[in-house]
């Protein structure tokens, strides 16, 4: 039946209106869909997609319980592994994880298994479960994908768990970085409140490191402290006419509007619109940014990036919502000076770059062929990573902690998660052991949260 059934595709929204407005593109699939769908799953033994899963979720497992109309029993099996179900579902690189994984996508199309987790997730509600608690008390600093994921699974061995926000509010990354038309923040929010449902303590407006130290959070009695504040510092291009009015960090971008409504005239800081911008990256944040700079209101907005199309690190899906959207990519162009009137960027010069050899990523490393062109801009917004904020690390040196970081700023971790400092601990952007992906840093919460029971358990 695998081999007779095509794999199935969600409903999208309509590529013209969804450039009005911020609601979801994509739709769940049917009861019908995902049963379709499931049936498409081979049930390998040594299964090949739970491999490429980071946390480990019993794949074929929960696709069977979708054959078998059990979709309570497949929500169990994904919560054994994972608690965001359905931020996974929507956000994961699943095309580079599980399901580039699948034995189906050698000759074929990969099973669906994002939009099924998704749908399970979806449909599906965490069980209560009894928890008898172990007396100890863990600090979580940061509320994003790697602090909720071991936040569930410490608490589940029994710790009181408090999490530790920066923000107004919960949700990191997810909800500062990530556009509700991927992410809806229902979605967030019921995530979020099923954690809370267990008895996990959440406390906003708190920025470790200056509201509260370190050794005050030990002083309250937390044994054991988890930094996972992420990576909040942007990296700029250093090219003349950057402080320029109108040049944005894709993360200050997409923060004022996901977080502060930055769109709307009504907000305390509205964000002021031009005709014309240019998101400068290829990546996934890039792409969030070119669709969300669509939806604020600018008439025509660009995407530059320095290597070709077929070296985009964004994912696929991402790529296609954005043209669909009417971003116009701009392939091998490299950034060289901003420049503006009045203090307002007015145009940006570029190079026309060519592929040569191999850089040490394996990729053709992009050279200028000394051709340049400029283009008439009211706005450029920079995407191209970001690094760790250095608040808890300068904190913790002034206290006199001896928390190693590398040269970069990032806290040095080994595979447990364990820093150079006992009962401290760290994973996701400030501590990477892996690409930036919402899948790897639940991979870093999982690690964490087990040395930490296995030290105080």
């Amino acid at each position: 039946m695998a081999e007779k059934v095509e794999r199935q595709r969600q409903k999208e929204q309509d590529r013209f209106e969804r450039r009005n407005n911020f609601n979801a593109v994509e739709e769940n699939f049917t009861p019908e869909q995902a049963s379709l769908e499931a049936s498409r799953c081979l049930t390998c033994k040594n299964a090949r997609c739970k491999q490429g899963c980071p946390v480990n979720i019993d794949i074929p497992s929960f696709i069977k319980e979708i054959k078998e109309n059990n979709l309570e029993g497949a929500g169990d099996i994904i919560r054994q592994s994972s608690m965001l179900p359905s931020v996974c579902g929507r956000v994961c690189p699943q095309e580079k994880q599980c399901e580039g994984n699948c034995v189906l996508g050698i000759k074929g199309q990969p099973v669906a298994i994002g939009a099924l987790e998704r749908y399970v997730g979806d449909n599906t509600k965490a069980k209560s479960v009894q928890i008898i608690p172990n007396g100890k008390k863990v600090a979580i600093v940061g509320s994003g994908c790697a602090g909720m994921t071991a936040a569930a699974d410490l608490r589940n061995a029994g710790f009181e768990v408090s999490i530790f926000e920066a923000l107004h509010e919960f949700g990191g990354v997810l909800r500062y970085g990530i556009p509700p038309f991927r992410l809806p923040r229902t979605v967030l929010d019921r995530e979020i409140e099923s954690l809370k449902a267990m008895g996990v303590k959440f406390f906003k407006n708190v920025i470790v490191g200056k509201s509260i130290t370190i050794k005050q959070l030990q002083d309250e009695g937390y044994e054991a402290i988890f930094i996972c504040s992420g990576a909040g510092l942007p990296k700029m291009m250093n090219i003349p006419g950057e402080n320029l009015n109108g040049v944005y960090s894709a993360n200050e971008f997409l923060t004022r509007v996901n977080l502060m409504h930055a769109q709307s005239p009504d907000t305390p800081t509205p964000l002021k619109v031009g005709k014309t911008t240019a998101i400068i990256g290829g990546g996934n944040v890039a792409m969030d940014a070119a669709r969300t700079a669509v939806r604020v209101g600018y008439e025509k907005v660009y995407i530059f990036y320095r290597r070709t199309e077929k070296e985009l690190p964004a994912r696929l899906e991402e790529i296609r919502h954005a043209k669909e959207e009417g971003v116009d990519f701009q392939f091998l162009h490299a950034p060289v000076e901003i420049n503006g009137v009045d203090g307002w960027v007015k145009s940006m010069k570029f190079e026309v770059m060519e592929l040569g050899e191999p850089d040490a990523s394996g990729r053709q490393k992009p050279v200028g062929t000394g051709k340049f062109v400029d283009v008439e801009l009211d706005s450029v917004i920079v995407s191209l990573g970001t690094g760790p904020n250095p608040i808890i690390q300068r904190s913790a040196t002034d206290e006199e902690i001896d928390l190693a970081t590398d040269n970069k700023g990032y806290i040095v971790i080994n595979e447990k998660g364990e820093t150079s400092v006992e009962a401290i601990y760290a994973g996701g952007d400030v501590a990477p052991l892996g690409p930036s992906t919402a899948i790897n840093a639940m991979g870093a919460g999982k690690r964490a949260a087990k040395a930490i029971i296995e030290a105080l358990g």
